[in-house]
């Protein structure tokens, strides 16, 4: 089997947030860190190019593969702000419920402006994914 692509890079933080080109969605990826800081008690590390990642824990699939993926994190992409959630979302209905507008896919949800996210709400959640990944994996700060 190949190398994981979605790894630790040791690339800026901050030298990556800096570069984001568009100007509402730099602002909102500096909230956001901040916000996922606060949540996690974390200190961010670039994981690939364009992931801003907060803990990590390592995992053994039944097919023996085996890894180490960031615990939990956001990409500012040019049409969303993916934010990254593992495994899933599938219990988390009431608070998503409760957040303002998103899309979802299978471990990560799609956000607009922040300004229209209760930002407790995306605490909430974030410390939900954290605690849901823990009953299948061992995490930890990265």
């Amino acid at each position: 089997m190949g190398e994981a692509k979605t790894r630790p890079t040791g690339a800026s933080v901050e030298a990556f947030l800096d570069a984001v080109g568009h100007p509402g969605r730099r602002e909102d990826a500096r909230i956001l860190d901040a916000l996922f800081r606060e949540a996690t008690g974390w200190t961010p590390q670039m994981w690939g190019p364009t992931i801003v990642g907060y803990g990590a824990y390592d995992y053994t699939y039944d097919s023996g593969r085996t890894g180490t993926f960031l615990a939990t994190g956001f990409s500012p992409r040019k049409a969303n702000m993916v934010v990254y959630i593992m495994p899933g979302y599938a219990d988390f209905a009431s608070i998503l419920d409760r957040l303002g507008p998103h899309k979802l896919g299978k471990s990560c949800l799609y956000l607009g402006r922040l300004g229209k996210v209760d930002p407790d709400v995306l605490k909430e959640l974030i410390r939900a994914g954290i605690a849901d990944l823990q009953t299948r994996w061992p995490v930890r700060a990265a």
